[in-house]
């Protein structure tokens, strides 16, 4: 019903936001992912929206990129996700964190998220397994092989999956395992 909103950012409360359009405030919800992207308050900013209609309340949730609002919407298919636990994933894990993790069957990074147990990270990666809205953003993740037992080797060590993946995109990618751990360390210890 309502697919974009564009105005005047009025007001930055993570994880709300007010888009004033032309005299009317509209209160939007984003992930984490869009919200540290907005521009500063008083400035134009155009979000895609999806809008949720309760018996209580109509509810409009904003997104940076089509991709991320694809992404919502397929997480509200999985049974037991609702829209506050769609945007802890979104606000959790990129879009491309999310297919990596679906590709591989990872329960262990989608624990991570406040709010997820074993049983949902499990039901959620067994429904979201073969999406198109996560097919092209599996392409374009990290290759699997050599960056994986880094990203492991680094989130053993107690680095979060957003340092690791920061890290990783750093490396040269012919690098053998040893010596791109040692080098992601290094990186990391200069951060």
């Amino acid at each position: 019903m309502i697919g974009r909103i564009t105005g005047l950012l009025a007001a930055k409360q993570p994880p709300q936001v007010l888009v004033d359009v032309n005299g009317v405030g509209y209160e939007i919800d984003v992930p984490m992912s869009t919200f540290y992207n907005l521009p500063a308050v008083g400035e134009k900013v155009s979000l895609l929206t999806h809008l949720a209609i309760r018996e209580d309340a109509h509810l409009l949730y904003g997104f940076g990129s089509e991709t991320e609002r694809a992404a919502f919407r397929e997480l509200l298919k999985v049974s037991g996700i609702g829209a506050k636990t769609a945007l802890a994933v979104l606000s959790g894990l990129s879009v491309n964190d999310l297919a990596s993790a679906i590709a591989a069957q990872e329960t262990g990074r989608i624990v991570k998220i406040p709010g997820i147990g074993k049983k949902t990270a499990e039901r959620l990666l067994l429904e979201l397994k073969g999406k198109p809205v996560f097919a092209g953003a599996i392409a374009s993740a990290a290759p699997a092989g050599v960056s994986d037992d880094v990203r492991q080797a680094l989130l053993a060590l107690g680095y979060n999956d957003k340092e690791a993946t920061a890290t990783l995109q750093k490396l040269p990618a012919d690098l053998p395992v040893s010596e791109a751990i040692r080098q992601a360390l290094k990186l990391l210890s200069k951060g």
